[in-house]
């Protein structure tokens, strides 16, 4: 019986791509992109692979650039997993907006946004 060495491990597909979406836990999808020319009139075509991809940690999110390596099928659609973040996202953070804050920024004829203010009285 053959025994696993560590080369054979280094010898797998890697590709690095950005997450576009998180699907639910520990998986994500990443999206490959590349160049190819047209076969015929040899323009440079922008093209992506999407890959269904197997986060563990959980410490992926979307934007960020991952370094991805083939692995065993681990579901329907995942043969792929997380080996490291190449680049985080930078985002900034989403916060919820109620209607009381939509109406105080946003100024109406109904409502004035500054009162006349009273003649003073001598």
């Amino acid at each position: 019986m053959p025994m696993s060495s560590p080369d054979r491990q280094n010898r797998r597909k890697t590709q690095i791509g950005f997450v576009s979406s998180k699907m639910g836990d520990k998986s994500v999808k990443v999206t490959v992109p590349y160049k190819t020319p047209h076969p015929l009139y040899h323009k440079v075509i922008n093209r992506k692979t999407v890959l269904h991809v197997h986060d563990e940690k959980n410490e992926t999110k979307v934007g960020d650039k991952i370094e991805v390596m083939e692995t065993r099928p681990i579901s329907r659609l995942k043969r792929w997993r997380v080996t490291r973040i190449v680049e985080a996202s930078v985002g900034a953070l989403v916060a919820a907006v109620s209607e009381q804050d939509v109406a105080q920024a946003v100024p109406t004829k109904t409502r004035k946004e500054n009162p006349p203010a009273a003649p003073a009285q001598a």
